[in-house]
């Protein structure tokens, strides 16, 4: 038992070493302009997939903001920015579909850089722990590519 506390504690740490080191660089990015021109960058993808949403800048810059965090693999950044983005789209007349793609889209979760995994594995002992970026970047494609399909089909048949 002693063994495996130790154990979970020294994972633990590992985790939240690799947890500060990201969100610092996230912090950084937000600091330096970075976040800031990315979210721009997010902007025309953003309007088209929540265009009601989008008509309010403080929420566009929300859903920007909690896209980009999840595209770096920074779930943990990305959660009050979707909260208060959701928050903000639930005041919203109609904004119910919008919400729920928001919903899908934080749960497939789009990654370009999976910090959090690589941190696990780095704690493990992987030789190199983003080797795994090409099955990250299909498995991450394919489930928002379902999500979306689903959260469209759904919502014309829930039209009818």
């Amino acid at each position: 038992m002693l063994q495996g506390a130790q154990s979970a504690v020294s994972f633990s740490l590992s985790l939240a070493g690799g947890l500060c080191l990201w969100s610092g660089v996230m912090e950084l990015m937000e600091r330096s302009g970075l976040a800031l021109s990315f979210s721009r960058a997010l902007r025309p993808l953003m309007a088209r997939l929540f265009p009601r949403a989008a008509r309010d800048e403080r929420i566009l810059q929300s859903l920007c903001e909690n896209l980009g965090a999840n595209l770096l693999g920074l779930g943990n950044a990305a959660t009050p920015a979707g909260l208060r983005a959701a928050g903000a789209m639930a005041a919203l007349p109609g904004a119910a579909d919008e919400l729920c793609l928001l919903v899908v889209l934080n749960s497939a979760s789009l990654q370009l850089l999976p910090t959090a995994i690589a941190t696990v594995r780095a704690s493990l002992g992987a030789s190199s722990a983003f080797d795994i970026l090409p099955a990250v970047w299909l498995s991450s494609l394919a489930s928002v590519s379902a999500g979306l399909l689903a959260a469209g089909l759904l919502r014309r048949l829930w039209r009818r």
